[in-house]
């Protein structure tokens, strides 16, 4: 099984790709095979232009960059994606690559008078965001229940593509023996076991 691992911090010594580099040692463990999509590295543009618009109205073909990710997550048995916690959502780069890659007609279809066809549901989702504050802040304001409304529910949930684990690593754990490493790896070493339940369902 394949799992694409997509990755949206700009720093390469990043915790976020730290974090990444653990979780695709874990996926090996386990018999897989990965690919890591470094959005930053890779320069993936992320603004949503006139062009995506025409796609999304049909009006014309997506463009060559959205149906080569498309491709790659066509490709994988699994989707992860690690990044940091900005402003208690995802970066910009990785909403932006959602936006634009999770396309009306690929990711669901929502014709006018028609109701919306979520066209994921064989994608299992791993979430694994990195954040800077402690748990105590998370859970004072509710920071991470409503990220997982907005993302889980808001974007994976309308295309159909089940959320098997949304996780929340925070860097107060850095001091401990296993952070990130083995904390990485099991979460790598999990992702298909997750997404063999999805095919017998």
């Amino acid at each position: 099984m394949h799992a694409l691992i997509v990755v949206s911090h700009p720093e390469p010594g990043s915790l976020t790709h730290n974090v990444a580099a653990h979780l695709a040692e874990g996926v090996t463990m386990s018999g897989g095979s990965f690919e890591i999509a470094d959005l930053a590295a890779e320069g993936f543009d992320p603004r949503f232009t006139q062009a995506d618009l025409a796609a999304h109205r049909r009006e014309e073909a997506p463009s060559a960059d959205v149906t080569a990710e498309q491709a790659r997550i066509d490709r994988a048995d699994v989707l992860v994606l690690v990044y940091p916690v900005y402003w208690w959502s995802m970066p910009g780069l990785l909403k932006g690559w959602i936006d634009r890659v999770f396309a009306n007609g690929w990711a669901y279809d929502d014709a006018e008078g028609a109701k919306v066809v979520k066209k994921l549901h064989h994608l299992p989702i791993h979430l694994v965001a990195i954040g800077g504050a402690d748990m105590r802040t998370y859970a004072r304001h509710g920071y991470f229940g409503a990220m997982r409304t907005q993302i889980d529910h808001g974007i994976f949930d309308y295309c159909g593509a089940p959320v098997m684990a949304s996780e929340l690593l925070l860097e107060e754990e850095l001091d401990k023996p296993d952070f990130p490493s083995e904390i990485a790896r099991k979460i790598g070493r999990n992702v298909f076991s997750t997404a063999r339940k999805t095919e017998a369902a």
